[in-house]
């Protein structure tokens, strides 16, 4: 046990000091903030300026139900502009209806490609308009049309809460859910490739440079082993815990600041909206969202987090471990032994990204089930706490269980490969080092 934690010192102290490391700790989650905030401000922020549109050849109904959107598009029916001049008249596109109510599809013109969301109000107003003219035609008035319009829009939301065991009912949101637990897996996901690799890496230098012969002459291999896999475990905690630490500092600090600014270029940009306001509004959206973080178990979220992140690199970093041993210098010897490895953590988030939205579907509860594919797709249905308990205890203690077995197994093959050179090894010959008696 001496001999393992002395390994598990020297690992942890020579990668920490490492310069790739300082680097990633601490400009990751900088890089990560500026992506989201800078992501979430630009999309406030940057709105399509009010679009002048003309409007030509109306068939006759247009102009008394087509409705201008007041921070998006305004629409004039004018008759002395043509698709040439518009520019020269003040107007940023012309808008031909064709003069015939049977065309369907109508055409504008305009300098610039206007963006879709542009397109999408204009479509929906010239199908509200339509549909106005068709209930005006069967004798129903327009100002009747206006006030039902102004009354329905918007008039119902769905507040969706659910009972917990303790029989209190809270709000929840599965859009947030579905976001909180495919980030957290393909976070999950990254960490598994990315130390997985260093371990195989650190393997593989070892024997290179016959470091391996010497150790291996005082050290059993397995114990090499282990307190490679634990060391290189020792220092993704450690760059988890800064990573989180760093990440909610910048976070505050970010979103103290980004808030009043969103607020300001609400209130800028949605001067003519009524009642309270944009500010208010704003700060509602902002005050519901609390409240739906706020209904998240995150006690429990980080709490599995942390279990499933490490044991799901216990997992493949011994099998990454024994890959490295048995591979001498060829890149394509690598990646051909990796492939059976990395392709369960690629299924497994290839179930998670395609089930996010149905936790409880048959593939998620199964694949959450499997060590192979657990620490991926259970943190996808952790969130929308409907996991029960008992499903929860067993993939863990499965994890747990096939972690110990890969870590013999590959203690195996690695008692044997760290010490062959010059050989191609199978999958089928290292099978037969696992099970041969010694």
């Amino acid at each position: 046990m001496n001999k393992i934690s002395l390994i598990i010192q020297r690992e942890y102290i020579t990668r920490v000091r490492n310069k790739t490391f300082l680097l990633s700790t601490f400009l990751l989650p900088i890089v990560m903030i500026l992506f989201i905030f800078g992501s979430a401000f630009l999309a406030a922020t940057s709105k399509d300026k009010l679009k002048k549109i003309a409007v030509i050849n109306d068939p006759g109904f247009f102009s008394r139900n087509l409705k201008t959107d007041s921070t998006r598009v305004s629409f004039s029916f004018v008759n002395d502009v043509d698709s040439v001049n518009y520019g020269a008249k003040g107007y940023d596109a012309v808008l031909d209806l064709r003069n015939d109510p049977s065309v369907k599809q109508f055409v504008i013109h305009s300098a610039k490609q206007i963006s879709g969301d542009t397109k999408d109000v204009i479509e929906k107003r010239l199908d509200n308009a339509y549909q106005d003219y068709s209930l005006q035609s069967r004798g129903i008035r327009k100002d009747i049309l206006d006030s039902i319009s102004k009354i329905s829009s918007g008039a119902y939301s769905i507040d969706n809460r659910v009972k917990t065991e303790k029989g209190v009912s809270k709000k929840v949101n599965a859009e947030v859910n579905s976001l909180i637990g495919f980030l957290s897996g393909i976070l999950i996901y990254i960490t598994m490739f990315v130390f997985g690799a260093m371990v195989m890496r650190g393997v593989m230098e070892e024997k290179t440079n016959r470091i391996a012969e010497v150790m291996v002459s005082s050290v059993k291999p397995f114990e090499l082993m282990m307190g490679k896999i634990l060391g290189i475990a020792a220092v993704g905690l450690t760059q988890l815990a800064l990573w989180a630490i760093l990440m909610t500092l910048l976070s505050t600090i970010s979103s103290a600041i980004l808030s009043q600014q969103l607020l300001e270029q609400a209130g800028q940009l949605n001067q003519q909206l009524p009642a309270q306001g944009a500010s208010a509004g704003f700060a509602g959206k902002m005050g519901e969202l609390s409240t739906i973080m706020g209904s998240v178990n995150w006690l429990l979220v980080m709490g599995c987090f942390a279990f499933y992140f490490l044991g799901g690199y216990l997992f493949y970093a011994s099998l990454f471990a024994a890959i490295g041993s048995v591979i001498n210098e060829d890149p394509q010897e690598a990646q051909s032994l990796m492939l059976p490895i990395t392709m369960p953590i690629i299924f497994g988030f290839i179930i998670l990204s395609s089930n996010i939205n149905t936790p409880d579907s048959t593939a998620m509860v199964w694949a959450s089930m499997i060590p192979f594919t657990s620490p991926i797709v259970m943190m996808g249905r952790i969130p929308s706490g409907d996991v029960p308990w008992y499903e929860l205890a067993g993939s863990m203690a499965l994890l747990i269980g096939g972690f110990i077995f890969t870590t013999w197994m590959a203690g195996k093959i690695y008692r044997t490969g760290i010490l062959m050179y010059g050989k191609k090894a199978s999958w089928k010959e290292m099978f037969k080092w696992t099970f041969r008696k010694s």
